[in-house]
């Protein structure tokens, strides 16, 4: 898919993009504290040590992560149940007694044959050094933006990446589960995965594991929140939530901060969630 043109073909004013700075600098320091994970899908790979076990856990808590937040904790907490808490060494070497343990799990459209197809997936990607291994290749592999130099196609890379995921077998309905932005797909779930995964565990939030991807390859998970705040402000213009506004939205975050625009997605949630925004 061609990349299409930003509506901010010129630079805000230097004015308009300090005003920005100082808004979503105030709300990113004020959102991103450990306090943020509480009852967050991102608590989940929290709880484990072993790097292994975080990448697998937090895959599948982004991968359960739309609905209810107590329904989503609770689901991860139930497929999490039937690997034994152990979800690296499950992935590895769970034989046909223990896959069946995944059958009559249920989170909304995500079902047991969904489950039992990711841990195929995941299986595979061992190949490839795990997940870390598999999505550090899609990022380093895929070309750069035509009108940004220096910065890889997410889109190609997260595309890849679920073309790789499902490599060793059709993937039927739970190819729905993993996001393609070449079809249009905004990717939130995946995008906020990456997040967790790149992003410096230098405040206690995000979790610091991947510095193969590089933090100004990173977009903003947008979602209801985000880009409300975002259009409030004045940050995104288009109005479908689909990858060219992911791409939109995040061009303008990375002029305020080129190295981690996507450390805003804590202000722009925060704000959005607790309806803290007073822009005009």
């Amino acid at each position: 898919m061609p990349q299409a043109p930003s509506p901010f073909r010129r630079r805000p004013s230097a004015a308009r993009l300090g005003e920005w700075r100082e808004w979503l600098d105030e709300a990113a320091d004020r959102f991103e504290r450990p306090g943020f994970i509480e009852d967050d899908p991102l608590g989940i790979p929290h709880g484990f040590d072993d790097p292994d076990d975080r990448a697998i856990s937090g895959f599948l808590s982004a991968t359960l992560a739309w609905g209810n937040r107590k329904s989503i904790l609770r689901s991860c907490g139930d497929l999490l149940d039937r690997m034994d808490r152990a979800p690296a060494d499950y992935i590895r070497n769970a034989n046909d007694s223990d896959l069946k343990r995944l059958e009559g799990f249920v989170h909304r459209t995500f079902q047991g044959e969904d489950a039992l197809r990711f841990v195929h997936g995941l299986r595979s990607l061992e190949e490839d050094g795990g997940l870390r291994g598999a999505f550090a290749t899609a990022f380093r592999e895929a070309p750069d933006l035509t009108a940004r130099p220096g910065i890889p196609d997410a889109g190609v890379a997260l595309s890849r990446f679920k073309a790789r995921f499902f490599r060793d077998g059709a993937a039927g309905r739970t190819g729905k589960h993993v996001a393609d932005p070449l079809k249009g797909s905004a990717a939130k779930r995946l995008c906020m995965y990456l997040r967790w995964m790149v992003r410096p565990a230098a405040r206690g939030v995000d979790l610091g594991m991947w510095p193969e991807v590089p933090l100004h390859a990173l977009r903003l998970p947008l979602d209801v929140h985000t880009g409300n705040v975002a259009r409030q402000m004045g940050l995104l213009q288009r109005k479908a939530s689909d990858w060219r506004a992911v791409e939109e939205v995040t061009d303008v975050l990375r002029m305020i901060d080129p190295n981690d625009p996507v450390r805003y997605d804590f202000a722009l949630f925060g704000l959005g969630v607790t309806g803290a925004l007073e822009w005009s």
